[in-house]
């Protein structure tokens, strides 16, 4: 990813330029930004959540993913609290679709999923113009760098953050809704409002040495 470092809003940006003031805070900082980092449920997070201008500055920071080529293969549908009945009915007949048996219990609990987070944005994965410098799946990384950038500017505006997802991000209906592209997946749904309620930590995060290795080591 030859292009990761490159900024796409300026030359004159300090950031860009690899100069951060007080580099000893900002890695404290960013250890503790990241490690209390946790995913929240939409069930757990109610209003408010970002105004007009914390949104802004969050989508700035997905700007600043790794992006080789400067192809920007993502992008965000924000699902506005007025138009959540549409993806509500999706996501019913999205299951309907999948399970015609399907109780009405579940289908309302499949419109419910529609209405919970103050802020909710379908993340989409653009893969088409297939260039030969830049694979699918390096789009996929600048993709979830994306992402994390949201999650923890979300996290350091004091929101709490959660990624959904499930078999209607395939579904041909929510495809239709969100006007994708033959070469557009939607991959997940990004949640952002306030906690209502903290929960224990659970689970353990993996030490470094369960995922690197160093070639020639024995």
């Amino acid at each position: 990813m030859s292009h990761a470092g490159e900024s796409k809003t300026g030359a004159g940006d300090p950031a860009a330029a690899g100069d951060l003031p007080h580099a000893g805070e900002s890695w404290a900082f960013a250890q503790s930004l990241v490690h209390s980092r946790r995913n929240v449920t939409p069930r757990r997070l109610v209003e408010p959540g970002p105004d007009a201008v914390q949104l802004q500055g969050l989508l700035a920071l997905a700007a600043a993913a790794p992006d080789h080529g400067q192809l920007t293969p993502w992008r965000f549908v924000i699902v506005p609290q007025a138009q959540r009945h549409r993806l509500a009915e999706v996501f019913a007949q999205a299951l309907s679709d999948r399970d015609p048996a399907a109780t009405q219990q579940q289908l309302a609990s499949a419109r419910e999923k529609a209405h919970r987070a103050p802020l909710l944005m379908v993340a989409v994965a653009c893969l088409g113009r297939r260039e030969p410098d830049t694979p699918s799946l390096e789009r996929m990384v600048s993709m979830g760098a994306a992402i994390q950038n949201l999650l923890l500017g979300a996290h350091a505006m004091g929101f709490g953050a959660g990624l959904t997802s499930g078999k209607a991000m395939a579904s041909n209906r929510l495809r239709a809704l969100l006007g994708l592209r033959d070469d557009e997946a939607a991959v997940c749904c990004v949640n952002i409002g306030t906690v209502t309620r903290n929960k224990p930590r659970d689970g353990l995060r993996p030490e470094p040495g369960a995922f690197v290795s160093t070639l020639g080591a024995p």
